[in-house]
């Protein structure tokens, strides 16, 4: 969103309040604001690239490009049944490595891999992934979170025990995201946990290699576990879209979608966000999460 900072700052507010439909009305300015000046985007680097003139995609062909992240079009796809209901036809332009996990998705479209250039395809108007909630006028009550909306092929279970697989890092590009593996290996030593590491070339003590790049095979493994552990990154979006109850561990600065406040995600019902209550501590959160563990593989082993 590019329509100053005040609008900026006021659209985050409202999003992080579930006030949608205020957000929408910023948004409606800034798109009148961008269409009066007739200025493309084109220059700007693809996530912060807007798309969509206003135009209808009732009865259309619909072009959705997905310009941002991995986690960012897992957790934004769930709008594209919606989309398929009204359009005419819905074409996805997606990052290659994500196509075969979205071909297990119900009514996601005709998929086509994003490369450099223009899409080869006729359309008749085109969206961002991430703006489609706009388009299509979401409330918080309307939220599709219905899971899973992903349905890959299940790989073996890991584990008898409970299988918790664990996510430290969310990359260098904020590393405020990202914690010490350590103090996720300390699950490891939970009576009754298995713990498996989830991040390629991530060395978590005491958990086992369950890492992949391939995106649809670590959508299987995830599948068959019992709980995933994870910073804010691809892995929270990943774990949410299967169903997989999930704990998600924020920074006390965490971004507009996880709202202000609250302990689940209307996103995710199988989510629960464990918040630093300080800046850059993490040690409260991950003990809370560690609490809550440990009540689940208790009651595991009872089973």
């Amino acid at each position: 969103m590019d329509g100053g900072a005040d609008l900026g700052a006021a659209w985050a507010a409202a999003m992080r309040a579930g006030d949608f439909a205020r957000a929408w009305e910023l948004s409606d300015r800034v798109l009148a604001a961008r269409l009066a000046a007739g200025k493309p985007s084109w220059d700007a680097p693809r996530h912060l690239q807007w798309i969509w003139d206003g135009r209808p995609l009732a009865g259309r062909r619909v072009l959705v490009r997905c310009y941002h992240g991995l986690g960012d079009t897992i957790q934004f796809a769930r709008f594209l049944p919606l989309l398929a209901a009204m359009a005419r036809e819905v074409i996805v332009w997606a990052p290659s490595s994500l196509l075969p996990l979205l071909a297990t998705m119900h009514d996601a479209g005709r998929l086509l891999p994003l490369h450099d250039g223009t899409p080869d395809v006729p359309y008749d108007v085109d969206i961002e992934l991430m703006e489609l909630p706009h388009a299509l006028r979401i409330t918080l009550a309307a939220l599709p979170a219905e899971v899973p909306y992903l349905h890959p092929p299940a790989a073996p279970r890991l584990s008898p025990e409970l299988a918790v697989g664990v996510v430290p890092s969310a990359g260098s590009w904020d590393p405020r995201r990202s914690i010490e593996p350590p103090l996720l290996g300390r699950l490891a030593a939970i009576q009754g946990v298995a713990l498996y590491n989830l991040l390629p070339g991530a060395d978590v003590p005491g958990a086992m290699d369950a890492s992949t790049s391939d995106l649809l095979e670590a959508a299987s493994r995830v599948k068959v576990l019992d709980v995933v552990v994870t910073v804010d990154t691809m892995m929270a979006h990943l774990a949410g879209a299967l169903g997989v109850p999930v704990f998600t561990l924020l920074h006390s600065q965490p971004d507009w979608r996880w709202m202000t406040g609250r302990a689940d995600s209307p996103w995710y019902p199988t989510m629960r966000l464990f918040r630093q209550k300080c800046a850059g501590e993490w040690e409260p959160a991950v003990a809370d999460a560690t609490a809550a563990i440990r009540e689940i593989a208790a009651a595991h082993h009872r089973f």
